[in-house]
C-alpha cells in the first residue's frame, strides 16, 4: 500500500514538471507586443517614459529648435538696439561739435550739466532690452519739429579798452553809443634860444616851461549791422581843450613867471569805419576782424589857429612862438587799416589790435601868424603804427574786466620833403584797465582808464561810454 502511494506521487511530479516546461517554451516563442498594442495598459505607459524612444528624441529636438529661434530673435533685437545707439551717438557727437563751435568750453559744460557721467564712455554697461523694449524705445524717441534757432557766431563780449569793439552789431540792428573822455598831461620843457660857442657856453636865453594840457571830448557814435559779419560806424566828436603854459626866462633878472592860457573848442575830426568778421571762431580758436577807418579834418587844424609870432618862429623868434588858441582836429586826412583778434580760452579771452595809420600830405599850407598868413609849403606828418594786447575775464554774468597795454610809434614830420627841425620819432605807451557792467540786455556801461608810461603819452586818459542797442 505504501509502495503504490509513492508511485502515484512520482507520476504526479513528473506531469507537473512537463506542464511547466511547455508553458515556459510557449512564452519564449511568442513575439513582443506591437506599439499599437502597447498603447493599451501599463506596458504602454512604461515605453513612453523611455528617454531613448523616438517620440522623446523628436520632442526634445522641437524644443531645442524653439529655443534657438528665440535666441536668434533676441540677437536681432540686440543688433537693432546697437544700431539705434550708434545713430544716437553720432547725433550727440554732431551736437557736441556744433556747441563747441559756437560757445566756449565753460558755457558748454554749463549747458550739458552732469549728463557726461551718465552718457559718457566710462558709464556702466546696461543690459540689452528685448525686441519689445526696442520697439518701445524707438516709439518714444522724439522727433525734431520746426527749425532750430541760428547759431551765434559772434565773438565773446569783453570790456573794451580801445576804440575798436570786438563784438559786431547784429544784422539790421543799430547801436548808439555816447561817450565822454577826459585827458590830462603835464610836461616840463627847456627851450634854448641863442647859440653856443662851445657846448659849455651859451649866448642867449634859456626858457623853462611847464605845459599842462586838459582835454574833454564828447563823442556820439552810431553803428549799424549790414550783415552778421559786416558793420558800419560813424563817430562825431566835440572837443574842448585847454592849456596852461608857465614859463620863466633864465638869466634875464626876472623873478616872475609868464603864464599863457589858451583854449579851443568845436567839432573834432569826424570818422567812418567799416568792420568785417573773417571767420567763425570758438573755444581755443581765434576770431579775426578786419577794419578800415577814414578820418576827416572837419575840426579846426593847427594851421588855422593863430600863433604868437611876428615872423616865422623857426627863422626868427619874436614872441612866444605858442598858439593863442588850440586846434580841435589834426589837420590831415588819414586812412587806417587794422586787424582785431580774439582768442577765447576758458576762463579768459585774449585779444589784441594791429593797425597802421597813413596821414595824407597837405599841399600849399600857410601858417596863421599874428600879423597874417605865412606860406609854408607841403607838409607831411608822420604815420602811426599801433599794437595792443589785453586779456578779459568775466566776474559774473554782468561784470567783466580787461587789462591791456597799447604801444604806438609816430614818425617824423616833413616840410617840402625835408624833416622839420626838432621833429623826432615818438614812442607812446599806455597801460589800460577797463570794466563793463551790463545794465540790461540792451544797455551796457563801459569804463576805461589809460595811464601813460612814456614821457610823451598823456598822464591820464579816462573814457566812459554806454552803448545802447535798438
Amino acid at each position: 500500500m505504501e509502495r503504490k502511494s509513492r508511485q502515484w506521487a512520482c507520476a504526479a511530479s513528473c506531469a507537473g514538471l512537463m506542464a511547466f516546461g511547455g508553458w515556459a517554451s510557449a512564452q519564449e516563442a511568442s513575439p513582443p507586443a506591437s506599439p499599437a498594442e502597447a498603447g493599451h495598459g501599463s506596458s504602454a505607459d512604461a515605453g513612453h517614459d523611455d528617454p531613448s524612444s523616438p517620440a522623446t528624441v523628436r520632442q526634445r529636438l522641437q524644443q531645442q529648435d524653439a529655443e534657438i529661434d528665440a535666441m536668434r530673435h533676441q540677437i536681432d533685437a540686440q543688433m537693432a538696439q546697437l544700431k539705434l545707439m550708434r545713430q544716437q551717438l553720432a547725433q550727440q557727437a554732431a551736437d557736441y561739435a556744433s556747441l563747441r563751435h559756437a560757445v566756449g568750453m565753460r558755457e558748454l559744460e554749463q549747458q550739458r550739466g552732469g549728463n557726461l557721467q551718465t552718457t559718457g564712455m566710462n558709464s556702466p554697461t546696461q543690459p540689452m532690452p528685448v525686441a519689445s523694449a526696442v520697439q518701445t524705445v524707438a516709439a518714444a524717441h522724439p522727433q525734431e519739429v520746426g527749425q532750430a534757432p541760428p547759431k551765434d557766431a559772434r565773438p565773446p563780449e569783453v570790456a573794451p579798452i580801445t576804440n575798436q569793439p570786438g563784438v559786431l552789431t547784429p544784422r539790421h540792428s543799430f547801436v548808439l553809443e555816447p561817450s565822454y573822455q577826459f585827458g590830462y598831461s603835464a610836461a616840463n620843457q627847456v627851450d634854448l634860444v641863442g647859440y653856443t660857442i662851445i657846448p659849455a657856453i651859451l649866448i642867449g636865453l634859456i626858457d623853462i616851461r611847464t605845459v599842462r594840457t586838459t582835454s574833454h571830448t564828447v563823442t556820439l557814435t552810431g553803428r549799424y549791422g549790414l550783415t552778421n559779419r559786416l558793420e558800419l560806424e560813424v563817430r562825431v566828436p566835440y572837443v574842448w581843450e585847454g592849456s596852461n603854459i608857465v614859463s620863466r626866462e633864465v638869466f634875464t633878472g626876472t623873478a616872475t613867471n609868464n603864464v599863457l592860457n589858451s583854449s579851443g573848442s568845436g567839432i573834432g575830426d569826424i570818422e567812418a569805419t567799416a568792420r568785417y568778421q573773417f571767420n567763425d571762431g570758438g573755444a581755443d580758436k581765434p576770431y579775426y576782424i578786419g577794419w578800415l577807418r577814414f578820418k576827416s579834418r572837419t575840426g579846426q587844424d593847427p594851421f588855422d589857429v593863430r600863433t604868437d609870432c611876428q615872423t616865422r618862429c623857426i627863422e626868427n623868434v619874436t614872441g612866444t612862438g605858442l598858439p593863442l588858441e588850440l586846434p580841435t582836429g589834426s589837420g590831415f586826412y588819414s586812412l587806417q587799416p587794422g586787424l582785431t583778434w580774439l582768442l577765447p580760452s576758458d576762463p579768459v579771452v585774449i585779444f589784441g589790435n594791429l593797425s597802421y595809420m597813413y596821414n595824407f600830405e597837405r599841399h600849399n599850407v600857410s601858417e596863421n601868424l599874428v600879423v597874417g598868413k605865412q606860406f609854408i609849403g607841403n607838409v607831411k606828418v608822420g604815420n602811426v603804427a599801433d599794437a595792443s594786447i589785453g586779456v578779459g575775464f568775466a566776474m559774473n554774468d554782468k561784470v567783466s574786466l580787461s587789462l591791456g597795454y597799447d604801444q604806438s610809434f609816430i614818425g617824423v614830420t616833413r616840410e617840402a620833403g625835408t624833416k622839420v627841425p626838432g621833429s623826432t620819432k615818438i614812442w607812446l605807451g599806455s597801460l589800460l584797465v577797463g570794466g563793463s557792467y551790463r545794465i540790461n540786455p540792451k544797455r551796457t556801461l563801459n569804463f576805461t582808464l589809460g595811464v601813460g608810461v612814456t614821457r610823451d603819452t598823456p598822464d591820464v586818459l579816462m573814457t566812459v561810454r554806454m552803448p545802447m542797442a535798438f
